[in-house]
């Protein structure tokens, strides 16, 4: 499993409503180049939004289910990438002073996609790619508080 951890001076309410925006993952997910679709029922359990994965013309559609949420703490996802396998990327959300500490723990989503995962390459790799995707939710979070401040204090 590769774990990736971060800090930010957003809140966690911040950091979850990111996360709770399906459109989003395409601008923090490195890989993932955009949203095809959404289920109406997103975010409960079992609902997916539809990705694109790759650069064009090498892309491929798949989709991510959400497999549980506890909100504003903790999600789990279960992400299709096929024929490269299946992750699950579980994010937890920890209050650090006003700022949100942010964990990404990635593995296998089955046991087709262990070994693929498994061996020492594919972790560094892993953990570079959620090194770069944290730095980006990071990002979109902080501009996310931003705003909310703002409007909160022109009104």
């Amino acid at each position: 499993m590769a774990r990736t951890e971060i800090a930010t001076s957003a809140s966690p309410q911040d950091v979850w409503d990111v996360l709770m925006d399906p459109d989003a993952y395409g601008h923090w997910v490195v890989g993932s180049s955009h949203i095809r679709a959404v289920d109406p029922e997103w975010p409960s359990p079992g609902s997916r939004f539809h990705h694109s994965v790759g650069v064009r013309p090498f892309t491929l559609s798949d989709h991510t289910r959400v497999e549980e949420l506890d909100p504003p703490r903790r999600l789990v996802l279960k992400a299709k990438a096929r024929p490269l396998g299946t992750a699950r990327v579980e994010l937890v959300l920890r209050p650090e002073g006003t700022g949100t500490h942010i964990t990404m723990i990635e593995g296998p989503g089955d046991p087709v996609s262990k070994p693929l995962m498994a061996n020492p390459l594919s972790q560094r790799l892993l953990r570079a790619r959620n090194d770069e995707s944290l730095r980006r939710l990071r990002r979109l979070s902080e501009e996310r508080a931003f705003r909310r401040e703002n409007a909160a204090s022109a009104v």
